[in-house]
């Protein structure tokens, strides 16, 4: 989920022609998990091989990195590492909430309501070893960087920006902005035309850039008052206080001028109990772990994306050989050179 700041920060739309032949560091769970919400069979389930393998995550992530490299971008993709302890109570609450979903899909297949199986079915993904090692295999394949970070994906992307190693980090979660991302695009892997859940309307995604700075001077607060913020509006790694939104965080934040005057007004007003490792986990936003990485990027493997595509999981083997050379030609075209061995 991420924290929610999506009411209070400006969002500028970004053609991919403005991110040609640059680097942007990718969330990869992040966008792994959005395909896996939404590709999926009529009744919610989501693609299978002959052997029940779940497919939907290595669909969407070869046709969309191939659109990507196709427009000149060079995606360097993040996965996650070990997290950390205190986001032990969150991942249990979104098992649970996977398991409940599961029942309700369940029921709306029986019934044939076609609406809530979906609805239910999306909610239901989840990633296992392999899933994520091919999707690690695929990405190597493409010729691109794949990276283990320490701990959270999103935390070593948005730090690989902050250092200037890439343009951007792209994710669909704000916290890479508390973890002090310069520079957020969103919808980078969603791009393109959407139907409005429930109903018979489409729209146009495009991906948007989130400047930080830009953002943080704008609401006259620093990045340490952002990660207050988030506190308090509630992260991945602590619950929220219930009744605080974006805005009332923000006037809170504005108001009282040091950490402890900020959490003593919450816990007199809002009757909310901090966890005693509520520092921890500021901490962990201010200097998130991460690794020196050094981005290298090689050749396209026709054959082991074929294997892994094709052999594998049985995707029809024209299409992707016709997506492979697509990706091939267009990178000879834009970089003027004649093997895409040789694009960097």
């Amino acid at each position: 989920m991420g924290v929610q700041l999506r009411d209070i920060f400006e969002k500028n739309p970004i053609p991919l022609s403005d991110l040609k032949k640059r680097i942007v560091s990718v969330d990869t769970f992040n966008v792994l998990y959005q395909f896996l919400a939404s590709i999926r069979q009529p009744d919610g389930s989501p693609l299978t091989d002959n052997n029940g393998e779940v497919t939907s995550h290595l669909l969407g992530l070869f046709y969309r990195t191939a659109k990507l490299m196709e427009n000149g971008v060079r995606p360097a993709f993040v996965f996650d590492g070990k997290h950390p302890e205190f986001k032990f109570a969150t991942e249990q609450k979104r098992a649970e909430r996977k398991k409940e979903a599961h029942e309700k899909w369940k029921i709306a297949v029986k019934l044939g309501t076609s609406k809530d199986m979906l609805k239910y079915a999306q909610q239901t993904g989840r990633l296992n070893e392999k899933m994520i090692s091919e999707a690690k295999e695929l990405v190597s394949s493409l010729g691109l960087p794949s990276i283990t970070a320490p701990s959270e994906g999103e935390a070593q992307a948005a730090v690989m920006a902050k250092k200037g190693i890439v343009y951007a980090s792209a994710s669909q979660d704000y916290d890479s902005l508390l973890f002090g991302s310069p520079k957020l695009i969103r919808n980078l892997s969603i791009t393109g035309k959407r139907k409005v859940p429930g109903k018979n309307q489409y729209k146009i995604i495009e991906p948007v850039i989130i400047n930080l700075n830009e953002n943080l001077g704008k609401l006259g607060i620093n990045r340490h008052q952002l990660i207050l913020m988030g506190i308090l509006i509630g992260t991945d790694f602590n619950n929220g206080v219930k009744g605080i939104g974006a805005k009332t965080a923000l006037k809170i934040i504005k108001e009282y001028k040091t950490d402890k005057a900020i959490f003593t007004q919450v816990v007199d007003k809002y009757k909310h109990e901090f966890p005693e490792n509520i520092s921890e986990v500021m901490e962990f936003f201010e200097n998130p772990p991460y690794k020196e990485v050094d981005i290298k990027f090689g050749r396209v493997d026709k054959d082991k994306i074929l294997e892994l595509m094709c052999e594998r999981h049985e995707f029809d083997q024209t299409r992707i050989s016709n997506v492979v050379d697509k990706i091939d030609k267009a990178h000879k075209e834009i970089f003027g050179q004649s093997s895409i061995s040789d694009w960097f």
